[in-house]
């Protein structure tokens, strides 16, 4: 089995797709080793010039619509774990550079052979087309890399657009003029919050924080989009990466669909009976996975006239009650799921309703719950909803994650659109408030690690690590240029789950050995925003909910 060490390259990435689902009441028996197969309908996928490596296959049950993906080795061999039997639509996913593949209607019933696929190449060159059907596949990344322009023009856009509201390939599929592009642009970089319904003013101190780039930058965007996706605009022959090889092509990823349109879910956290909990940004239902069964069951908070309904952070507590941010209300709310009752605390000052205010809050190993109001960081009681200490952050100010270590003793955020990331030492009451080395990081989301270090998704497009002892901030750059990430988190080997935002990656990296493993995945446009990492399970399984509507189990043979 290949293993590398990733350089900071395009040409060194490769990638591999996956996405596992199973109908319902099946687990996969999973293997613990690279050397113990997985027992499933397996099978060969090839092309003239032979076998190819990093190939997505699927199966989609027709019961429950849950897909499984499993990847080829260097042999073109792939094997499902076992399936229920049932009727399955067998495919490929993201063909790319080949031409697509489906068979409809197969019943399976044990452990079966699949005749050979044969793939026919699109093109006989390294260039594909830019065919409707091509461009659909193509990641965020890949849509960057493609496009004409300068590195500085990319790098404005990426930092303007790229923070994690919605994929790449929700701007770039579209066409417009320069007038349009302007009218879009500025209200989008100018909403506060995604609703866009409260619009910013521009004051010279927003300008720079938060994502919202500088007038020339704002106006170097327009005119990039304008020049390279306007009405006669047209796209060069393409290029994509290379498939994964070696350890990214040993995963199983489950993909359960939600049972509810514009969800738009946003995190997921676990509960005790092995439930998976989601939030959903747009929709006034909490909802909770069961994937023993694939069922889900959800629950609806009481209404607030006038503001939108949605949640944001969710968060499960040693007593089994779920805990939600209202993100559009400022409220911290609290469900008990054994018998549906909900209670919310409304925090004033946190801007305008149908504004993010209330968000991103973090609890710690005694329930106290900390979140950043009023240019501090708070600790509030969640019995009462008070506010028991204030930490002050002048430069700070407001953090976009709130991180608290294991043992209760530091908290961290980071300010996006920044560089700055605050730290404070919950015993001592000690405050410091940090630069990283690159002007514009951006750090948002994360956790701390079993050693005590924070660890934040950079939507600057690094995976940025913070020492509290030590006070010294390192920034692990991944393989590939344009990235963004919304953010990282810890596992209990010490491994960084980090999700590429655009490249429709989930990446693995190793700290001690510098390791970047990139598992693609089978969508393109692929939107994660929270993991939730099950430390129980060897290899250690990583759940994350879709904002495009479904949730998803990542399962790492080694």
């Amino acid at each position: 089995m290949k293993q590398r060490i990733w350089s900071f390259s395009i040409l060194g990435l490769c990638a591999a797709a996956l996405a596992l689902s199973f109908a319902a009441g099946t687990d996969p028996v999973l293997a613990q080793s690279s050397g113990v197969p997985l027992g499933g309908p397996w099978g060969v996928v090839r092309s003239a010039k032979g076998p190819i490596e990093g190939m997505g296959v699927q199966l989609i049950a027709e019961a429950t619509a849950i897909r499984t993906t499993v990847y080829t080795n260097e042999e073109g061999r792939y094997e499902f774990p076992q399936m229920a039997p049932g009727t399955y639509t067998l495919r490929v996913t993201r063909p790319l550079e080949f031409q697509p593949y489906a068979q409809e209607g197969l019943q399976l019933s044990g452990t079966v052979q699949f005749a050979d696929i044969t793939l026919d190449r699109v093109s006989q060159t390294e260039y594909l087309p830019p065919t409707p059907d091509i461009l659909a596949q193509l990641s965020g990344l890949e849509w960057v890399m493609n496009l004409p322009g300068t590195g500085k023009e990319k790098r404005i856009f990426t930092l303007s657009c790229g923070f994690g509201c919605h994929s790449y390939q929700q701007i770039f599929r579209n066409r417009y003029d320069e007038r349009s592009w302007r009218l879009i642009v500025q209200r989008m970089l100018r909403g506060a919050g995604s609703p866009l319904i409260n619009m910013n003013r521009m004051t010279a101190e927003r300008r720079g924080r938060a994502g919202i780039p500088s007038l020339e930058e704002e106006e170097s965007t327009i005119q990039w989009l304008a020049r390279v996706r306007g009405p006669e605009s047209e796209i060069p022959p393409l290029t994509v990466l290379p498939r994964e090889q070696g350890p990214a092509t040993r995963v199983v990823i489950t993909e359960y669909e939600l049972p509810r349109t514009l969800l738009a879910p946003h995190d997921v956290h676990g509960d005790a009976q092995g439930k998976i909990w989601y939030s959903p940004h747009r929709s006034p239902y909490l909802g909770a996975l069961d994937p023993a069964t694939g069922k889900v069951q959800e629950f609806r908070p009481p209404d607030i006239e006038g503001v939108l309904p949605g949640t944001h952070r969710i968060w499960v507590d040693e007593r089994g009650y779920v805990w939600a941010s209202e993100n559009w209300a400022h409220n911290l709310m609290r469900l008990d799921p054994r018998n549906g009752e909900f209670k919310r605390f409304h925090f004033e000052g946190a801007g305008n309703l149908n504004s993010p205010g209330f968000s991103n809050f973090a609890m710690d190993k005694d329930g106290w719950v900390y979140e950043t109001l009023d240019d501090s960081v708070v600790r509030i009681d969640r019995e009462t909803g008070k506010i028991v200490k204030k930490w002050p952050i002048p430069k700070v100010r407001s953090s976009y994650d709130n991180i608290v270590s294991f043992d209760g003793r530091w908290w961290a955020g980071g300010v996006t659109g920044t560089n700055l990331i605050g730290l404070v030492d919950l015993q001592t009451d000690e405050v410091w408030e940090l630069e990283t080395p690159t002007v514009v990081s951006a750090p948002a989301r994360g956790g701390f690690d079993r050693n005590g270090h924070a660890w934040f998704g950079g939507r600057g497009g690094a995976v940025l690590e913070l020492d509290p002892k030590t006070r010294h901030i390192t920034e692990h750059n991944p393989p590939f240029p344009y990235e963004a990430f919304y953010e990282v988190l810890p596992d209990k080997n010490g491994d960084i789950w980090a999700w590429a935002l655009h490249g429709g990656r989930l990446l693995r990296f190793t700290p001690s050995t510098n390791r970047w493993i990139a598992y693609m995945l089978p969508e393109p446009y692929s939107h994660n925003r929270r993991t939730w990492v099950d430390n129980s399970t060897t290899p250690v399984t990583v759940w994350y909910v879709d904002h495009n509507g479904y949730m998803v189990r990542i399962q790492p043979l080694e």
